[in-house]
């Protein structure tokens, strides 16, 4: 008889409190925004250049990014609510006040951005700083008004290779603009799958996406293709004006065409899988880009 009897099932214990603050900062986006300072670094240095400075930059560009992403979280609590995705997070969940939590945002922002301005430059702490007050107080409530905060949210999401740039050169040169643009491009593509794939979840949050305006997904794969072609070319720019080399060049043709062509499938398909894999070529496209761009800066000094 007690064969029979389905054993009882344990419910996962909640996150602590430590856990629940440390995905606030969302450690993944940090990362990855971290990783974009650093190969800009690395990319924009000079050869005779030192690496002084280079641990602050890593410090505080990681606690800046995870200020803002804390404070992100605090200033769309009820849209995350809403989504199944997002529902479970520290916030919405209730296992952090929005005022303790905006208390660790701006603690983190501020000891990322001090960093920032003695450890390494003025020009860094500054440029984060732009980056964030784009990301808070445009960017963010942008997004239940117009289609065209993903647009603007492309903006802050390429200043990481501006913070590194400026970390590495104290200036901004047509070089540090050309790669600020290839990463802003490439988010466009990728985030307008992303909101794809989760257009029901972004409806239920009062976002408006373009996904959530394109039931057919016509509008949405057109401009992930339009995207996509206008990547290649300018991915290409920096062999043309002699920043980089044909490692580069031929590198980069090749992965902005494996980009397009998953962006020229979703618009035939249009369907969740397409999309996904429009995601997938994307996380495999940037940072091969950037360290094609890097091996061939170093292998050409």
């Amino acid at each position: 008889m007690n064969a029979l009897v389905p054993a009882p099932t344990r419910e996962a214990a909640p996150p602590s409190l430590a856990a629940d603050f440390v995905a606030l900062a969302r450690p993944r986006l940090a990362l990855l925004g971290l990783i974009m300072v650093v190969l800009a670094y690395v990319i924009a240095a000079p050869p005779d250049g030192g690496w002084a400075g280079f641990g602050a930059l890593v410090a505080g560009g990681l606690l800046a990014l995870g200020g803002a992403s804390a404070l992100n979280q605090v200033l769309e609590r009820v849209a995350d609510g809403r989504m199944r995705r997002t529902a479970s997070r520290p916030i919405p969940a209730g296992r952090v006040c929005p005022r303790a939590a905006t208390a660790y945002g701006l603690l983190l922002s501020a000891a990322g951005l001090g960093l920032l301005a003695g450890g390494v430059n003025p020009l860094t702490a500054a440029t984060a700083a732009v980056g964030m007050a784009l990301y808070l107080a445009v960017y963010t409530p942008l997004k239940p008004v117009t289609s065209l905060s993903t647009v603007v949210g492309a903006i802050p999401g390429a200043v990481p290779v501006l913070m590194g740039w400026a970390a590495a050169r104290g200036e901004f040169s047509l070089e540090a603009w050309l790669v600020f643009t290839i990463l802003l491009l490439w988010q466009l593509p990728h985030f307008l799958a992303i909101a794809w794939m989760y257009r029901a979840d972004y409806e239920r949050a009062g976002f408006r996406m373009l996904a959530t305006d394109d039931p057919g997904g016509q509008a949405t794969a057109r401009q992930v293709v339009h995207y996509g072609l206008v990547l290649l070319p300018i991915s290409l720019a920096p062999s043309v004006v002699g920043f980089a080399g044909p490692l580069y060049f031929f590198g980069a043709l090749v992965l902005g065409l494996y980009y397009l062509i998953a962006g020229l499938a979703m618009a035939r398909e249009r369907t969740g899988a397409a999309a996904r894999r429009v995601v997938r070529a994307s996380i495999v496209y940037l940072p091969l880009l950037f360290a094609l761009l890097a091996a061939d800066r170093w292998v050409g000094r």
